[in-house]
């Protein structure tokens, strides 16, 4: 039996947490201190390390007990967390959310310029975008996602911009899907895509071992798809794209439309009758602030609640238990079993108490919200020299501080000036 869930009104903005939160810690930053610099006290942490000599010990920054990674080996678990994870290795961060997935930003670059991510006035031809200098290599994302999945992370997806403009991104797909956790199981690669190149792509993606995909597709009519996406780009593009993932199985293919109130909130029911008996999963995200650079206004969030009632008036809804752990969507199916969909109420229902997700910058920044403002520097230390026991430290230490919980406190920061990592720098 399926558990009964309810759509929280724009009125009522609340976490989607089951249980009460831990008392939270200053917010929107990470563990304060006034004496040195965070980038200085990693490094700090870094040199401690090499001291240690592998000896397990207590992190000083959060007090989550935590143990270096040993040869060949993983970082030991904090027994008050062991039951709610379900697995025996892991860290934790100051809210006690473990670490699961890791997003891979390739490229900072994208060949559409959606008005909600990379709005052309801003993201032009005179915008500098990473020179290719500065972007991790593929031997470099290979080695920090071992450490990471040391770590505890089970899931890897890679986003960017758009992912498959990097050239030989089949390489890099090849590479990551021969990992295993730590449990010995494959790792899960995904990839979200607009699929512009797609249909060229989905074979070769597939034989490369990508095990999912997500589209991003806010509209089908073409006025409303160019309108969203600033482009001359056709959707039946994208839908070809789509086609060509589904074709070479891989399945299932996720659809996700953002949302924004007056410009394609009328295309939800068009989607819906398109995507429905399709085996596809169309999922509807709310509009967020995500960057600095979209003009965003809560006024434009078409809710959850409002999405829910407007497909159910078509086709009845009936509510599905979420497939994991800390899933994002809250999955619903039609009840005459014609499909699913999915809704991210990421601004109406903050799922931040269940957030496990660690984001990889093109030039190889961890951050840990994709809100965040600031991230800590992996590539530095890599290209200098740094082991795998040292960056395991400094990855460890920077989650552990981990008390982001943005869009719980989001009226409050949007009223600040704080400027946040556009979105096609860390991924979506």
């Amino acid at each position: 039996m399926t558990k009964a869930r309810s759509i929280i009104p724009i009125s009522s903005v609340t976490t989607r947490a089951k249980g009460s939160l831990p008392a939270p810690r200053p917010p929107e930053g990470r563990v304060s201190d006034e004496a040195t610099s965070q980038s200085t006290r990693l490094a700090n942490n870094a040199n401690q390390v090499a001291g240690y000599g592998g000896v397990p010990f207590t992190g000083v920054s959060s007090g989550v007990p935590v143990g270096l990674p040993l040869e060949g080996g993983l970082v030991p678990d904090h027994d008050v967390l062991r039951e709610q994870s379900g697995d025996e290795r892991f860290i934790a961060d100051a809210m006690r959310r473990p670490l699961r997935d890791l997003r891979i930003s390739v490229t900072d670059r994208c060949n559409l310029r959606c008005t909600y991510c990379m709005p052309r006035e801003v993201f032009d031809q005179h915008y500098a975008f990473l020179p290719r200098a500065e972007l991790l290599s593929f031997e470099e994302i290979e080695r920090l996602a071992k450490l990471f999945i040391r770590l505890g992370v089970q899931k890897i997806r890679l986003t960017g911009g758009e992912p498959l403009l990097r050239r030989g991104i089949e390489h890099l797909i090849e590479k990551l899907a021969k990992l295993n956790d730590t449990a010995g199981k494959p790792i899960e690669i995904a990839l979200t895509t607009n699929a512009v190149l797609l249909s060229n792509k989905a074979r070769s993606l597939k034989d490369a071992g990508l095990s999912r995909i997500s589209v991003s597709l806010d509209g089908l009519s073409e006025e409303t798809f160019r309108r969203m996406s600033d482009t001359d780009v056709s959707v039946k593009t994208v839908l070809d794209g789509i086609a060509a993932a589904q074709r070479v199985g891989l399945a299932p293919v996720k659809v996700n439309m953002v949302l924004k109130r007056g410009e394609n909130d009328h295309e939800i029911i068009p989607m819906v009758e398109h995507f429905r008996n399709s085996g596809i999963i169309l999922r509807f995200i709310e509009y967020m602030d995500v960057g600095s650079s979209n003009g965003w206004r809560m006024d434009e969030v078409v809710t959850a609640k409002e999405i829910y009632e407007c497909i159910h008036q078509h086709h009845p809804l009936q509510a599905v238990d979420p497939g994991y752990p800390g899933e994002v969507a809250e999955r619903w199916r039609y009840a005459d079993g014609s499909g699913e969909i999915g809704l991210i109420a990421s601004v109406t229902q903050a799922f931040c108490s269940e957030c496990t997700r660690a984001r990889l910058s093109t030039d190889g920044k961890l951050y840990t919200c994709l809100f965040a403002t600031d991230g800590a520097d992996l590539r530095e230390p890599l290209r200098t020299g740094a082991d795998d026991q040292m960056l395991c430290r400094l990855i460890a230490d920077y989650w552990q501080q981990r008390n982001d919980r943005y869009s719980q406190l989001r009226h409050t920061a949007t009223a600040s000036t704080r400027q946040k990592i556009e979105m096609s720098y860390i991924g979506g």
